[in-house]
């Protein structure tokens, strides 16, 4: 249950520092995990970036002191990190529906999300079925996207990045390139910045060639001891469904935690109907 308790951890101290300048470096530390896996784990777990966790919670608590006190709306504002009146207006409108003077007024149901804890169901009734290797360092070769860590955003963005591949045939020359030690088309996430709360997502392939192809990129996967999931069911669902269960029941059985390398998901045979795996990096 480390990693369980390593998260709760971490989302104790974002609580507890709930109206400091806090970073994803500080929250991941908590956590022991690095500021990418930390926030990769998060969204896996709770469908929420870093980012929309401690937003949701300060305008929940910005909207309690609201009814609850005579203080300023100006001093609320700034209270909980916003540096306009005007600013704090429109974000607290996102979320609740109405402006911060009408819930002052009692106009309006306020929106609340409480503060989270995590909770793990280790049924263990339905089988993982997964494998684990350890792998040299390997380059892989392909097209880069920054893609936005909201997890709307992304499960919309991350479709149609495929289907373009597909259709302008960059999908195909991958496949034929396909010569290093991981067979099939890969997607990566790695290298997330917590400055504009995106993250790097590759359609690549393993290459062993020395020089990258025209019109693609390269990046060098690190040598890691690697957990291998075999994903079951139509995709896109059975991915999301595997990686939560990665992190709900698999992490939690084990003694281990997910290392710094990137992510991987291993698309095998023709698209849109390959087969799947997910490789986790772990220490």
């Amino acid at each position: 249950m480390a990693l369980v308790e390593s998260l709760q951890m971490a989302i104790d101290y974002m609580e507890d520092h709930i109206l400091d300048k806090i970073t994803i470096e500080d929250i991941a530390n908590e956590a022991n995990l690095s500021p990418y896996h930390f926030q990769r784990t998060f969204m896996i777990l709770t469908d929420l970036s870093v980012g929309d966790y401690l937003r949701r919670r300060r305008l929940t608590l910005a909207a309690q002191e609201l009814v609850n006190t005579d203080s300023k709306v100006i001093e609320i504002a700034y209270k909980y990190g916003y540096e306009t009146p005007e600013a704090f207006s429109k974000a607290f409108r996102k979320q609740h529906g109405f402006t911060p003077r009408d819930a002052r007024k009692g106009i309006g149901s306020i929106k609340s999300y409480n503060r989270l804890m995590i909770q793990v169901s280790l049924k263990g009734a339905q089988p993982m079925k997964y494998k684990m290797i350890e792998a040299e360092a390997f380059q892989v070769v392909g097209i880069k996207e920054n893609i936005s860590c909201g997890t709307k955003d992304t499960d919309a963005t991350i479709p149609k990045l495929w289907g373009k591949v597909a259709q302008d045939g960059t999908l195909e020359t991958l496949a034929r390139l396909n010569n290093g030690p991981v067979e099939g088309v890969l997607g990566i996430t790695d290298n997330y910045r917590e400055s504009d709360d995106t993250m790097d997502y590759w359609i690549a392939t393993a290459f062993s060639g020395e020089h990258v192809p025209d019109g693609l990129r390269s990046l060098e996967i690190p040598a890691s001891k690697w957990v291998v999931f075999e994903v079951e069911g139509p995709i896109p669902e059975a991915i999301t469904d595997t990686w939560k269960r990665i992190f709900s029941e698999w992490f939690p059985s084990n003694g281990y935690q997910p290392s710094s390398a990137p992510s991987l998901e291993v698309y095998i045979g023709e698209y849109p109907n390959p087969s799947c795996e997910i490789w986790v990096s772990i220490k």
